[in-house]
């Protein structure tokens, strides 16, 4: 397909703008449409960028104007009705974080896409960042060992939601980078929290992943924190990373500390642990916006048929561990076991590498007229051809 892809987006309010930021500025998209009910951020954001067409009908986004995609960046409540319409228009969809406010939902949305043969992306943005993608590296590689647990923090004072909690608000950013790392569902989640400003809706959760081998992972999630923080500490067998998300320079540091066993010991005061400290190493990473990237692999696939790294059943993956933390948090924290996923999936693995690219073996040629492509026979995109 060498046309530029027509792309409408719905919802202009807090990270609309970013979205119609990107995708404007891909050479080969064609941002024609920005629709939202308010008329006031519609004529702001018309005096930005004057040559986009501004509407508060979003039926008249998907049937007026003949657009390829519909991106869509409104209230949780909304994705399903809005991505099922635009679906079920023929639009290749895209959906921000998370993707609906149930499995359920979910999975409908994954089976209208499948049916029709169009691309389902979720805005897991964080996989599409270098920084992550080299933290996949590094593990992949084994240089970490084995994984022994990973604790996240997302924390900031608001912005406080209406119709979601915390957990569902900050955790999806966590959850996928956990989901790629440890590249399997958690076999148990748990979660407490408390609402002290909006009765019924928590702003402060504490979210717990029992995955296989002994590993786990927390995230702690809050709109009530006086500093914004943004950390992930990823502790291996051999060494440990430290991924600080609002570090200027320096946003990996790598460090060489691990605690051994001894292997024997005869009497108790023999028993000593060992304790290695060594050096610690900031890797250099190359600076591009995930956003721009995610966009731009959203186009991709539309593109070549391919099936997307953040796809509708990663969104639901997702969504069920939200699920499961709701239920958990009614239930005082109790445990919710997992099962595997219905297909058997593990969570597409993430490797590092700049761009974004599709097997070659699999694309046809640029300038080839390509036909829609059942969602089984589709390729996938992969990072440096992995």
């Amino acid at each position: 397909m060498s046309k530029k892809i027509k792309v409408g987006v719905a919802g202009c309010g807090y990270w609309g703008p970013n979205l119609i930021r990107n995708f404007r500025s891909l050479s080969d998209c064609s941002l024609k449409m920005m629709c939202d009910l308010s008329t006031a951020r519609l004529k702001h954001l018309k005096s930005l960028y004057p040559e986009v067409e501004a509407a508060t009908d979003y039926k008249h986004m998907l049937n007026g104007i003949n657009l390829d995609a519909v991106v869509i960046a409104t209230n949780v409540k909304t994705h399903f009705p809005l991505a099922k319409a635009a679906l079920l228009a023929g639009k290749h969809t895209f959906i921000e974080k998370p993707m609906a406010a149930s499995v359920e939902h979910c999975e409908e949305l994954v089976a209208i896409a499948k049916k029709n043969g169009l691309v389902l992306m979720t805005g897991h943005t964080f996989l599409y960042s270098p920084v992550v993608r080299k933290i996949k590296e590094i593990i992949d590689k084994g240089d970490i060992g084995e994984i022994r647990y990973i604790s996240a923090r997302r924390l900031n004072l608001g912005l406080f939601q209406k119709d979601i909690n915390v957990a569902w608000d900050l955790a999806p950013h966590d959850l996928s980078i956990i989901l790629s790392i440890m590249n399997e569902m958690p076999e148990t989640v748990n979660c407490r929290g408390s609402a002290h400003i909006t009765p019924g809706i928590e702003d402060v959760t504490t979210m717990c992943l029992g995955f296989s081998r002994q590993r786990s992972a927390t995230i702690q999630s809050s709109w009530l924190d006086p500093r914004k923080v943004r950390e992930m500490t990823i502790v291996g067998s051999k060494r440990m990373i430290v991924y600080d998300d609002l570090a200027p320079l320096e946003k990996i540091r790598v460090f060489d500390m691990r605690v051994e066993r001894p292997p024997h010991y005869d009497t108790f005061g023999e028993f000593q642990y060992a304790y290695h400290y060594g050096d610690m190493y900031a890797p250099y990473i190359k600076q591009e916006e995930p956003l721009k990237t995610e966009c731009q692999h959203f186009i991709d696939c539309i593109k070549y048929g391919a099936t997307p790294v953040s796809c509708g059943t990663r969104g639901t993956e997702l969504v069920s561990i939200l699920e499961a933390s709701s239920e958990s948090l009614r239930k005082g924290g109790a445990p919710i076991h997992f099962g595997k996923s219905q297909d058997g999936h593990v969570p597409a693995a993430m490797t590092s590498g700049i761009p974004i690219k599709i097997t070659t073996a699999s694309l046809p040629a640029r300038g080839t007229r390509t036909k829609r492509v059942s969602a089984a026979s589709r390729p996938t995109i992969v990072l440096n051809g992995h």
